[in-house]
């Protein structure tokens, strides 16, 4: 139709040029208006978002990063080690002379899948392409988050989240390790969730405003936890990511956390537990006695506070429980008490486009690790001092000089404490 009223018009035009002499830019002229009126008229309607040709997969992005390691660099003991951390920082070998391969090591490599495929569902993937198995043969692919949001309300402040995805448990956990400044999360919090995820079920609440301060906590460049609602209640596997439930026990988890605006500071405290039984699938050596190995009692509670870094920053969390642990004197794994945390204390210092992160942590874990060799029994003191410089947003390095204590015991290790120092270097690159 468009173009019959064009031809029309372009007609007129020619016989009042011939009937009253019009120059031929005055004609040109018009005709691109109308050319320019043809195009405006056949673009979306970008501002109500309406658009005939759009679907659901264009509203779904992409993005990613990638964590490359040396742990090579002024180690006093290689058999200093922290098997939940990195797999290429020491050994847990029992030979008397054994060496760690602490060459450069691809800690993570992922993508993320992303969008609001309809206006109350939000979809999110995430898979790893440098998992570690413990065959030795590195970089395997692994679902790290598979999930899907359901919101009852526009603002989206009541939402439902159904899939694998991080345990609602801790602030250093929920924190990405894209954002974190130590290269590893601390052994207290994070040896109740390994690897923070598992499949569950988990309703979040928060006001609209709440979850932009959330959002604008990591974006700002202040090291963020994400949006895991002001409060958090849901039920899970208890068997940790990517493995069946090694019992018909779900775990029931609860978390209550606020971003709280005073003057120029923003603090965050926050109150997390869970309860729920473990059970062993395979972790238990030879020998080795537990009482009832599908139904170990594993519960938790613990407190954390955040001081945002405007431009010095507090971060500290805590927690006490119960939960397996090898006993070296019988050589059997019983249920027992368990407390640990840590305190960092960082600074942001932005210079120009430029963003420098100097940190100083201190961590201490007394209790066992579940998903590890007889649940192996730990006992870490470890102080790490470290900086991180992102000159631009698609890259980050960070080095960490780690002065270690740490205990670690199990049936082929009954009497192991190894301490040791070392420099820790590590390049992401975000994209």
């Amino acid at each position: 139709m468009m173009k019959v009223k064009l031809l029309a018009m372009l007609l007129l035009f020619a016989c009042v040029s011939n009937a009253q002499e019009l120059s031929k830019e005055d004609v040109k002229k018009e005709v691109v208006r109308l050319l320019d009126s043809i195009n405006k008229a056949k673009l979306p309607d970008t501002k109500s978002g309406v658009s005939n040709d759009e679907h659901w997969y264009d509203r779904i992005s992409l993005r990613g990063y990638a964590q490359i390691r040396y742990n090579g660099l002024l180690s006093t003991n290689d058999k200093v080690s922290c098997e939940q951390c990195d797999k290429s920082w020491g050994t847990t070998s029992t030979a008397p002379d054994a060496k760690a391969n602490n060459g450069l090591f691809i800690r993570r490599a992922r993508l993320v899948f992303s969008g609001q495929v309809h206006p109350n569902v939000f979809f999110y993937f995430q898979p790893d392409f440098a998992s570690s198995p413990s065959t030795g043969i590195q970089n395997f692919v692994q679902i790290r988050d598979l999930y899907f949001d359901l919101s009852f309300d526009k603002k989206k402040e009541y939402r439902v989240r159904v899939g694998q995805s991080k345990i609602p448990y801790g602030f250093e956990n929920m924190q990405s390790s894209s954002q974190r400044l130590a290269l590893d999360r601390n052994d207290a919090m994070n040896s109740a969730i390994l690897n923070e995820r598992d499949l569950g079920i988990f309703f979040y609440w928060a006001p609209a405003e709440i979850r932009e301060r959330f959002a604008m906590l990591v974006k700002d460049g202040y090291k963020g936890s994400g949006d895991f609602g002001v409060f958090a209640f849901g039920v899970y596997n208890g068997q940790i990511a990517n493995k069946l439930d090694g019992n018909r026990d779900l775990n029931v988890v609860a978390r209550v956390t606020y971003p709280f605006v005073i003057g120029s500071q923003i603090i965050e405290p926050g109150i997390q537990a869970y309860t729920g039984k473990w059970a062993f699938t395979g972790e238990i050596s030879s020998g080795v006695i537990v009482n009832d190995p599908q139904y170990v009692k594993d519960q938790r509670i613990g407190a954390t506070f955040v001081l945002y870094p405007k431009p010095f920053g507090i971060q500290t969390e805590y927690n006490i429980g119960k939960g397996p642990r090898y006993n070296t004197l019988t050589n059997t794994v019983d249920e027992t008490d368990l407390n640990g945390g840590y305190v960092l204390l960082n600074y942001k210092w932005d210079l120009k486009k430029q963003h420098i992160y100097p940190f100083a942590k201190f961590q201490y874990y007394d209790g066992g690790k579940k998903y590890e060799k007889d649940a192996r029994s730990y006992v870490v003191r470890d102080y790490e001092l470290g900086i991180e410089w992102q000159p631009f947003k698609a890259f980050e390095f960070t080095a960490e000089y780690v002065i270690a204590d740490r205990t670690f015991e199990d049936s082929a290790l009954p009497i192991n404490r190894q301490q040791g120092n070392l420099l820790r270097l590590q390049a992401q690159f975000n994209f």
